[in-house]
């Protein structure tokens, strides 16, 4: 546990602190100048990112249920230094399109991460999955059935994936089953008119930390999409107080549709992870300070295609504009025995048309102009202020890795704290107390014991909690890194 201040071992015990550096192991650290060139020297040969798939691999191994289902989601990470210009990307939670890096974050279904996939040049949430996400997900989860079991079950799935309408394809949902026998559930992003109430059953939900929901939910088969893209897929609809139906659409074909509700409408514990992770760990933190050059080959979106776009669009909202007006015009006609008015409104109905004509003609001047243009181009086609380059990354993974550690170490201690009068988010802010609070360290050499003394919180409630959670720490008979010697954990008076 790291705590805020320590007291030196001369007021303590009588050790120097060379002594006690000694003790815990410090001379054994490589003198750095500052923490951004320590962060540096671990962080080289991709160091950071071996170490984060190791880690990752050893959660999923430690807890093979919770990494069955898995939720994708991104996240911009919004840049705001002046080395480079990134690619342009829609911030959800500022309603503006910002500069800055997508990341597209692993969880299990109460919040815990597994890893994370960084794209300076955003290809989007599906190419992402197949490219970066899925291969790994094959590769790494562990108690997959085998290719026996699939065949003895056909509706027997490997992994399930949660995302949300951004991952909405019925050719991906097709493939995935096809091909790797990979159930997807997300939101339905066409469910067509709304179904009689009297299909609906109140429900018992278990969700995943727990806690039991009713709903009102129905299940019925659904073909979603068309042609060659189409496949069968159950949508189970939940039915709210205000009448409105919310619907998912699955390829999970084995699991019970109560259990695919749960799934489905645990998906806000990522984006509740998001929040807590911007607020408390500082995410969205730069700690990238270099730039370097992308692949060559790497596609990126053509700046020309581009703003050919941009101009057909405005230009086709234009048109529509006008022939609106001239629709309206022609339906309420002047009378012609007013010949002021009625001349006035043919004149500007001539204006109109010819305004119309004109445009139509830029627009298919535009869309000939992007038939030839390609759409994507390599990154090293790019030219002058067009040219952008990546953020050096392995700062950024190293500490992701980090707070991906603690987050998971400060979900588990929440856990113990949690009783009767203790929720998660009370467990949370009583270990944000607990982080802050000042404590003292008392070597006991003889014993082998390390022994923290924790300084006494306000309320009597909060040392109740703090001291279950010491004696179940003590309980655990953790040793200090690189000293032979035993933590303790107490409270101070």
């Amino acid at each position: 546990m790291s705590l805020c201040r320590i007291k030196t071992v001369e007021q303590l015990r009588g050790y120097s602190p060379g002594e006690f550096g000694k003790l815990v192991g410090l001379d054994r650290v490589p003198e750095v100048r500052c923490l951004r060139e320590k962060l540096d020297q671990l962080s080289l040969d991709d160091s950071a990112e071996k170490w984060g798939a190791h880690l990752s691999r050893q959660w999923m191994e430690a807890d093979p249920e919770a990494a069955g289902t898995l939720y994708i989601d991104g996240h911009v990470r919004v840049y705001h230094g002046n080395k480079t210009k990134l690619p342009r990307k829609y911030v959800s939670r500022d309603r503006l399109c910002l500069r800055g890096v997508c990341d597209y974050w692993v969880n299990d279904a109460v919040g815990n991460p597994f890893f994370v996939v960084e794209k300076t040049v955003d290809p989007g949430m599906l190419t992402t999955l197949e490219s970066d996400i899925i291969p790994r997900l094959l590769r790494d989860v562990p108690g997959q059935p085998s290719p026996e079991e699939r065949e003895a079950d056909p509706h027997l799935g490997r992994i399930t994936i949660v995302f949300d309408r951004e991952g909405y394809s019925p050719a991906f949902f097709k493939r995935m089953w096809r091909e790797y026998r990979i159930s997807c559930i997300t939101y339905h992003k066409f469910p067509g008119g709304a179904w009689p109430e009297e299909w609906f059953d109140e429900q018992e939900v278990t969700m995943p930390q727990g806690e039991t929901l009713t709903m009102r939910l129905a299940e019925m088969g659904s073909l979603v999409g068309s042609g060659k893209d189409a496949v069968w897929m159950r949508e189970v609809r939940k039915l709210t107080d205000s009448g409105h139906q919310t619907s998912l659409i699955s390829t999970a074909y084995a699991l019970p549709h109560i259990q695919l509700a749960a799934q489905m409408f645990s998906r806000w514990c990522q984006e509740n992870f998001f929040g807590y992770m911007m607020r408390h760990f500082a995410i969205d933190l730069l700690a990238e300070y270099g730039v370097d050059d992308l692949p060559t080959d790497e596609k990126v979106i053509n700046p020309t295609w581009r703003d050919l776009t941009k101009q057909k669009h405005s230009l086709v909202s234009k048109l529509r504009y006008r022939q609106a007006r001239f629709a309206e015009m022609t339906i309420h006609p002047k009378a012609a025995e007013d010949t002021k008015r009625y001349r006035n409104w043919i004149r500007k109905k001539a204006d109109l048309l010819e305004q119309i004509q004109h445009l139509e003609h830029e627009i298919g001047e535009r869309k000939a102009k992007l038939k030839k243009t390609p759409h994507y181009i390599t990154w090293d086609a790019l030219e002058g202020t067009e040219a952008f380059q990546q953020l050096v990354p392995g700062r950024k993974r190293l500490l992701d890795t980090v707070k991906m550690i603690a987050y998971r170490a400060e979900t588990a201690m929440a856990t113990m704290l949690k009783g009767p009068t203790v929720d998660t988010p009370a467990a949370r802010r009583l270990l944000q107390d607990l982080f802050m609070t000042e404590a003292d360290i008392f070597p006991d050499v003889d014993n082998k014991i390390l022994r923290i003394r924790v300084h006494s919180a306000s309320r009597p409630a909060a040392n109740r909690s703090l001291q279950g959670l010491f004696d179940q720490l003590n309980d655990s008979e953790m040793i200090y890194p690189g000293t032979g010697m035993r933590l303790v954990y107490e409270r101070g008076n």
